[in-house]
């Protein structure tokens, strides 16, 4: 009698489809072409409860309507509701594969003057006005006179400042010229940032594609009534923005208090923009 022999084991398909459960670095939606991680996301609404649906690999309506009503019964990992929007985003892939499939961006490289620039305002994570509320104190008014603003004339707000005195500091320090807007208001910043040839991205953009979302990205807020809010893109964790800030609070409250490194924003939360200043060649005082 012949020997047996033990078959070849087959590749493991959990193997491929292991792979494809990682955010994909953009968004999902009608008119993409992603078969395979389309498919994927099809099985899993199907696993969830937000089906039948057939297993197709295109984003047809009929997923579409499954990813609204996964988005309707879901929260992300702050407990907050889902935009019902029928696009797989990063938060609403933490939803369906888990947070941690929605990769960290700290590894991503970037030039030394960003990197220097974090590592300046990490520095300075802690600083607090003094006395609190008064837009004041030893380094706040440092950050202010730096941007080009007396503190002893008025209260001005200060997170602006803070970013351009972060870069001013990692220009000094690496004996370069600094890219950075000299200004102290958020939304001058961004006008004159795209007049001075600087990239500015929307929430839409990364969204539609994650490899845009860098460390040292500035983002910005326009809060209304010509005013903002900016600070520095540390990280992207658990679907989630770490931003460093000035002039803030954890608790997210109106009046800012200190530099604070916060988890709490999303992408779809910067509803003026990022600028980017890697690579770039203008000149700031």
């Amino acid at each position: 009698m012949p020997r047996r022999t033990r078959a070849a084991s087959p590749t493991r398909p959990a193997r491929a489809k292991d792979a494809v459960l990682d955010y994909p670095g953009y968004a999902l939606k009608s008119g993409i072409l992603a078969p395979s991680t389309i498919r994927a996301v099809q099985q899993r609404l199907n696993q969830v409860g937000c089906g039948p649906i057939s297993v197709s690999g295109v984003f047809d309506r009929a997923t579409q309507e499954a990813v609204r009503l996964l988005q309707a019964r879901s929260v992300d990992g702050q407990g907050q509701s889902l935009k019902i929007d029928g696009v797989v985003g990063p938060l609403t892939w933490a939803a369906l594969f888990g947070a941690h499939r929605v990769p960290s961006i700290a590894t991503t490289p970037i030039s030394a003057l960003m990197k220097a620039t974090l590592s300046i305002a990490a520095s300075q994570v802690g600083v607090m006005e003094d006395p609190s509320g008064s837009n004041r104190g030893p380094k706040v008014d440092e950050y202010l006179k730096a941007a080009g603003i007396d503190p002893s004339t008025g209260s001005y707000a200060w997170c602006a400042a803070f970013v351009y005195w972060s870069f001013k500091q990692a220009a000094t320090r690496l004996g370069t010229t600094n890219p950075a807007i000299r200004t102290a208001g958020v939304l001058d910043h961004w006008k004159k940032a795209g007049q001075a040839g600087v990239t500015r991205l929307v929430a839409g953009q990364i969204l539609d594609d994650l490899s845009l979302l860098k460390p040292g990205l500035v983002f910005v807020i326009n809060t209304g009534g010509g005013y903002g809010h900016m600070g520095l893109v540390e990280d992207f964790r658990d679907d989630r923005l770490v931003t460093i800030e000035g002039n803030t609070n954890l608790p997210g409250d109106r009046e800012g208090v200190g530099v604070f490194r916060r988890s709490g924003r999303t992408i779809s939360d910067i509803n003026q923009g990022f600028l980017s200043y890697d690579s770039q060649s203008h000149a700031s005082s």
